[in-house]
């Protein structure tokens, strides 16, 4: 008979592993966005009924795990590996034509290893400093949501379009929960799965349409170029520590400490700002090229994984981008996850787990990424790329996705819950192509809509 603290952490480990592995394939893929993949994954874990330890592992290590592997298409073939990897191409760019790109691919991937381990105590830290702040955060929590909210849309591509955009949006929100409340259904994962997959549902409508269907149409089949595969090391693991320099090793941990910190920032934003402070202080080109690209991608890393833990255990709010959208199945999903600003009760991870268990779990889960993850990536890269490339459909795994979020609609709210997808995501897929009203604003908006609202209706008296 196992101990229940043997079994949470043969749980975790098992569920860290099947996170890490799903993830590390997904990274392969060009184009997989973390939202679209992490998000609906972790909440169909969560709704399965996984304990809180399977589920925190789950999603950090299959996050680690996609932040490694998508190094793979974005130096080897030219293609953003996901959303963060755009932030990577300009680097990734020019170390392919100099004919390097197996540099740049162990260079990416050796900085996330350390960025991670660094990432997850420094997170538990800044957690628990926030924490005794945590009561105070909680009872404003609807005007802290509404300043996040505008914050995050100031920072956004769209700036004061975004913002501006937020009150459409909130009212329609406000406007479909009233309309499915007659009919006795109260949805609230619909509207994140809507919103998680918005740009797909815009690109589908586009694609109707026959002026936007002409001007998507291509003459050619889309060619890449595969870079040779070279090995320079010996065994299976090698260490990251001699895969960069003292210099590279020093500002990824610098980058991945202050990313850790400014939880509340977008993780591009972030990814980019920290790029330009490492190569404004390294001379060599080529030196700068891949310190750059190392630092960029440990910062991937860190972002991730500070702006999920940091407001999981300091407030159990999802008060950052990430928290707000890839994340958020940790801290709402319903029936078994919820956060009520009106009585102040959260009943999610924050409440499940100690800060310890974080801290203990959330080094499990990257340390089970990175044994997965980075000797795959640095001794199979080459033939990973090439299949994946020739033999998988980009369109068929985001299809498979898509069939996910659809049975979880209906399951929720049958039709309308159906409805309440296809709306969502339409608005919010044009909002964030013709605005730059991006997801992580979105999420705001939709906490706003549940959270601030009734307490603003509240305080008018309304």
């Amino acid at each position: 008979m196992m101990g229940p603290l043997l079994e949470s952490i043969m749980i975790a480990a098992g569920m860290g592993i099947l996170g890490a592995v799903i993830f590390a394939g997904i990274g392969l893929i060009s184009g997989s966005d973390e939202t679209t993949t992490l998000a609906p994954l972790t909440l169909l874990v969560v709704l399965l009924g996984v304990p809180a330890p399977g589920v925190l592992t789950f999603f950090l290590a299959g996050a680690v795990a996609k932040h490694m592997t998508h190094a793979v298409p974005t130096a080897l073939l030219g293609i953003p590996g996901d959303t963060l990897a755009t932030p990577l191409m300009r680097e990734a760019n020019f170390l392919r034509n100099l004919g390097v790109p197996h540099i740049a691919l162990r260079k990416m991937i050796s900085g996330a290893v350390i960025a991670a381990l660094i990432a997850v105590p420094m997170a538990v830290l800044f957690a628990v400093m926030l924490a005794p702040f945590g009561d105070m955060i909680k009872q404003a929590a609807p005007w802290v949501f509404l300043a996040a909210a505008i914050a995050i849309a100031g920072f956004s591509k769209g700036r004061l379009a975004a913002v501006l955009a937020l009150i459409p949006f909130v009212l329609i929100i406000i406007g479909l929960q009233s309309i499915t409340g007659k009919y006795g259904v109260k949805l609230s994962v619909s509207y994140f799965l809507g919103i998680a997959i918005g740009p797909l549902i815009a690109a589908l409508f586009s694609l109707l349409a026959p002026a936007e269907r002409a001007a998507m149409r291509r003459q050619t089949g889309r060619t890449f170029s595969l870079s040779p595969d070279v090995k320079s090391w010996g065994g299976f693991f090698p260490n990251p520590l001699k895969v960069l320099d003292s210099g590279q090793s020093r500002w990824t941990a610098v980058t991945a400490v202050i990313s850790s910190a400014t939880f509340v920032f977008s993780p591009v934003a972030m990814t980019v700002i920290m790029g330009e402070m490492v190569g404004a202080r390294v001379k060599h080109v080529y030196h700068r090229l891949t310190t750059v690209i190392t630092a960029r991608n440990g910062v991937t890393e860190a972002t991730y994984i500070a702006e999920a833990l940091i407001p999981l255990i300091a407030f159990g709010l999802p008060l950052s981008p990430v928290a707000a959208g890839p994340a958020a199945p940790l801290f709402n999903a319903p029936p078994r996850f919820s956060v009520d600003a009106a009585s102040g009760q959260i009943n999610n991870l924050h409440s499940l787990l100690s800060t310890w268990e974080f801290l203990g779990y959330g080094l499990l889960a990257v340390l089970i990424a990175i044994l997965i993850a980075y000797p795959f990536t640095m001794n199979y890269a080459h033939r990973a790329a090439a299949y994946v490339s020739r033999k998988i459909s980009h369109e068929a795994v985001i299809s498979t996705f898509v069939g996910l979020i659809l049975v979880i609609g209906i399951w929720e709210g049958g039709l309308l819950g159906l409805l309440v997808i296809v709306t969502v995501g339409l608005l919010g897929g044009f909002l964030s192509r013709f605005l730059g009203f991006n997801i992580g604003v979105q999420f705001m908006g939709y906490y706003t809509a549940v959270l601030t609202v009734p307490a603003l209706t509240a305080l008018m008296g309304v």
